[in-house]
Parts: C-alpha cells; structure tokens; sequence
C-alpha cells in the first residue's frame, strides 16, 4: 500500500542543504528538482569527470571539493549511483558525517538487504529506502519516487510540485527496494531473453529460420534486439548489477533468482562487446554473420 499523504514527522531546517551523490543524468535531475526547496543543493567535484561536472553545471548544483566536505555540510543526501557503489558511498558518507547523521536516501536500485545494511550505518530514523521508475525527471508526469522509511514523508515533502512523483510506501526500509527489484525483472530481465535467443539461434546457424518462425507468431525479432540495444547502449555495465541486486531480493523470499542472474550475464556480455562489431552480441539485429 502507498500514501500521497504521509504525515510529516520530522523537521528539516526551512531550507535544508541537500548533497547528491552523482549528479549522472539522473542524479542531475534529481538534485535540480530540490533546487526550489534547498538552501543549496551540493555534489563532490573529487574524481568526477569532466561531462559530470558540466552536467552539473547545467543543473545549477554547488560543487564542494570532496565526498566528506559533502558529508559535513548536508543536512540530506540522496545517493543516486551504480548499484554495486552503494554501500560503499553510505560508509564514506557515514564515516564523515559521523555524530551529525544526515537523513541519508539511498536511491539506488538495490535489494533490500542492502539497503537495511545502509540503514544500519545511519540508524533507522535517518534512513529513507527509495526507487526511481521511470526516465530523468525533467517534466512531470513520467517519473516516480517510491519512499519507504520512518523518515520518507520527510522526503516526499522535498519533491511537492516537483517534476518527480513521490509516494511513500508502506512497510519500512526494504520496501521500496523489493518494488524496484520487482518491476527491474520485468523491464530490464525479460528483455534479454530475447538477446539469449537470438544469439543461440545464430551459433546454431538458424537466424534466418527463427525470424521467419517468429514473424509468422506476429514477433518482430529485429524489432525487440534494437529497442533493448536503443535502451541499453550506455548503461549495460550499470544494468549488471541491478540484475544481481534483484537476484539477491528474490533469493531472500525464497524465489527463483536464476532469470536475474542470467540477465547479469547477458548485460555483461553487451559491456563487453564492442558495439560496432557484427560478430558479438551487438551484431544480432542484423542478420546471419
């Protein structure tokens, strides 16, 4: 169950200095949907790239030098990063913020057994569970912030006529979390079934064969590999561990993790592959090689 109308609980100052860590496309949109409700929104120049910091710059964000100046200024981080990195940006935040505890969002799409082990670091009324379905929130309308946490009215409220849509969860850290790994399954691991087949149909000389066989059952196999390489071009390295993240949070209640896992292996199959050579993976779409 969900609420639009969560009580707020917890007092932030009037105009709370809120540090994202990244501002990636997504982190970016994140950070300048608080702008309106932030006394400043802060992100750390240490060790980002150049396009980062221009993405932030377009953002309007206030680079400070490191992870830790963040830390100690922040009243909210929201962590907005790979999967894999997550618990170890909450330690770096944890350990520089120590005694002030920020209230700490991790926004990542990770199990939720990773996100109760961030929230052991800052303490369960300082941790807010969350999941971003849908594109970077540049207009409203297209894209969710799922809450879940003691705190997450608290957070919700921070995004009030924001391009984002924020709605609170009942069920506590963990819950948000088990949402994302639940819709990842079927928008990021189904789809690579169809990379399994059509690269199995190509070792196996058949090509040709399937997309006739499909078409006739009204599948446009060249269709399916080129939205899933349109969607996954830039972020198969990324996808990786998100697939082994929603693994873990099926395993956890006893399901069946193994489509998760293999879709692990098919995304890291495509970071691997270089997307110009018709013979791997990138090359399915095309025909027989």
């Amino acid at each position: 169950m969900w609420r639009d109308d969560a009580a707020v609980t917890f007092a932030l100052p009037p105009r709370p200095v809120i540090g994202i860590l990244h501002p990636g496309v997504m982190g970016a949109s994140v950070g300048s949907a608080l702008k309106p409700v932030a006394g400043a929104v802060i992100w750390a120049a240490a060790g980002r790239s150049v396009t980062t910091s221009k993405r932030a710059e377009i953002a309007d964000l206030v680079g400070v030098p490191d992870l830790a100046e963040l830390a100690r200024r922040a009243d909210v981080v929201i962590s907005v990063c790979p999967p894999d990195a997550a618990r170890d940006v909450a330690e770096q935040v944890a350990a520089a913020a120590g005694d002030r505890r920020p209230l700490y969002v991790d926004a990542n799409a990770v199990s939720p057994a990773t996100v109760a082990g961030i929230g052991e670091l800052f303490g369960a009324d300082r941790t807010v569970d969350g999941a971003i379905i849908g594109p970077p929130a540049w207009e409203p309308g297209h894209t969710v912030l799922w809450l879940a946490g003691e705190q997450a009215p608290v957070v919700a409220a921070l995004f009030a006529g924001s391009p984002f849509t924020a709605r609170v969860l009942d069920g506590g850290i963990g819950a948000a979390s088990g949402l994302k790994a639940c819709f990842a399954a079927q928008s990021k691991a189904l789809p690579t079934i169809w990379l399994a087949i059509a690269e199995a149909a190509r070792a196996y000389g058949v090509e040709d064969a399937l997309r006739e066989e499909l078409a006739r059952d009204g599948t446009d196999l060249v269709a399916k590999l080129e939205q899933l390489d349109t969607r996954a071009a830039a972020k198969a390295w990324r996808w990786v561990g998100e697939m082994e993240e929603a693994g873990d949070a099926f395993a956890a209640v006893g399901l069946p993790d193994g489509f998760s896992r293999a879709a692990a292996q098919m995304y890291q199959r495509m970071a691997d592959g270089d997307p110009i050579d018709r013979a791997n993976i990138w090359g399915l779409r095309g025909g027989a090689v």
